[in-house]
């Protein structure tokens, strides 16, 4: 780099922090975003706190975690921290805490304590008024004030954090804050949130993250963990992990790929319990796969673009589990809702997420249909037709399977052409018309 006279171009506080409020969050995966801190912790509860009192209206989130010190709470409120995540935490560009909130309210303030022998908290305040008045990047003590005060007796018996957002501007309307309708959206936004940190967090919630299992509360009531791959169903099917190495720049690491062909809804435990695992979406566009980074999910539903949202694999679903030394090969954003497949990556999942497909698509099959598929002429009785369809499905099934085990798909989808032209009632009969 030539040498020369270098100045100092600070952005403005003002334009920039407005700028950042628009970087994608809603509601629920703002709180998200907060609980990641509160695991990265170490908490093993977290309280969500949704309450509704006009302009004043306000959102706390209450964690039991290692809680911070002085600098550490300045540190926090800075964008773009300067410190150093270890691998495996849910941070990732320091900007959480910071535009999560923004993102929903003009200012946040923390309360925190981290000595539990030590009964002393500290209390910031981010608040947008004074940094576009300013212009400048500051912080300031909320003071004597009600609400922090209630936040230091949460802290009371021991370490943990606060965070309140207050000055809802982006969640309720200029115009009537305290009306029915602004008490209705945030009722509403509390049970969204609730729903989408079960989907988000249930691995920690279950337990299955290798630590204590975290209890999430909003306003009172328990969440519980949305697991996609219903793990208590008899009739589920899981075919084989596959384990995949990633190189990016000079980083090398493995993604874990784990399939799954959930039951029809004639194999399921209940008729309630197949209709909560249809998930938040709906059988059809929960299908695909489920992207966990450090047992935190990030992306579900679809296929990124391997291949098509079918009604046919609407009981496939598959785990893609990547650590946090491969964000960069998975170009996770900001608010860690969206991962792009690295290309190396994407080639190596065509073929067992091609086999898992073919897979479901032989469970969808042999679910009872209202219309049954044609059978041979002269088997005699219903029954004795069912049993030759079934037989007939699962030898197309059969055949497709090992063409794919084989690496010979490309071939099999030829011979699969052909018969569709010259013998189309073969490729009915043994369920190939997909």
């Amino acid at each position: 780099m030539r040498a020369g006279t270098w100045y100092d171009v600070a952005p403005s506080a003002a334009r920039l922090t407005g700028s950042l409020r628009d970087i994608g969050y809603d509601f629920p995966t703002a709180v998200a975003d907060i609980l990641d801190n509160s695991v990265a912790a170490g908490a093993t509860r977290v309280d969500v706190m949704v309450e509704f009192d006009g302009a004043d209206s306000r959102v706390i989130i209450a964690d039991d975690g290692c809680g911070m010190g002085s600098r550490a709470l300045l540190e926090a409120l800075r964008f773009g921290t300067r410190r150093t995540y270890r691998g495996g935490e849910l941070g990732r560009y320091g900007l959480g805490l910071k535009t999560a909130s923004l993102s929903q309210c003009r200012s946040v303030t923390v309360v925190s304590r981290s000595s539990r022998e030590v009964v002393r908290t500290y209390a910031r305040v981010l608040d947008l008024d004074v940094v576009e008045d300013w212009d400048e990047w500051v912080v300031g003590d909320p003071g004597p004030d009600p609400l922090v005060a209630r936040a230091r007796r949460m802290l009371a018996e021991g370490p943990g954090t606060v965070v309140m957002w207050q000055r809802l501007d982006r969640v309720l309307p200029e115009k009537r804050p305290e009306g029915g309708w602004a008490r209705r959206r945030l009722e509403t936004l509390a049970a969204r949130t609730a729903a989408h940190l079960g989907v988000v967090f249930h691995r920690y919630l279950e337990g299955t993250a290798g630590q204590v299992p975290l209890v999430i509360t909003v306003n009172g009531q328990k969440v519980a963990g949305w697991d996609p791959f219903a793990p208590g169903e008899q009739a589920r099917q899981e075919l084989p992990a596959q384990r995949f190495q990633v190189t990016s720049g000079k980083v090398t690491g493995y993604v874990t790929l784990r399939r799954y062909v959930l039951p029809s809804r004639d194999r399921f435990s209940s008729p309630a319990e197949f209709e909560r695992l249809s998930g938040p979406m709906n059988w059809n566009r929960q299908q695909g796969l489920y992207v966990y980074r450090v047992d935190r999910l990030v992306q579900w539903g679809g296929w990124n673009g391997i291949r098509g949202i079918d009604e046919h694999t609407k009981l496939a679903r598959a785990a893609l589990e990547f650590d946090t030394e491969l964000d960069e090969a998975f170009h996770i954003n900001v608010a860690k809702m969206r991962v792009s497949l690295p290309p190396q990556l994407r080639q190596m999942l065509e073929a067992p997420v091609h086999e898992l497909c073919i897979h479901a698509d032989g469970a969808y099959r042999r679910a009872p249909r209202h219309a049954a598929r044609p059978v041979p002429a002269g088997l005699g009785e219903p029954a004795e037709a069912r049993a030759a369809a079934h037989a007939a499905t699962t030898a197309g099934l059969a055949l497709r399977s090992a063409a794919m085990q084989a690496g010979e798909w490309a071939a099999w989808q030829r011979i699969a052409a052909v018969l569709r032209e010259q013998a189309p009632e073969v490729v009915g009969l043994l369920g190939l018309d997909t």
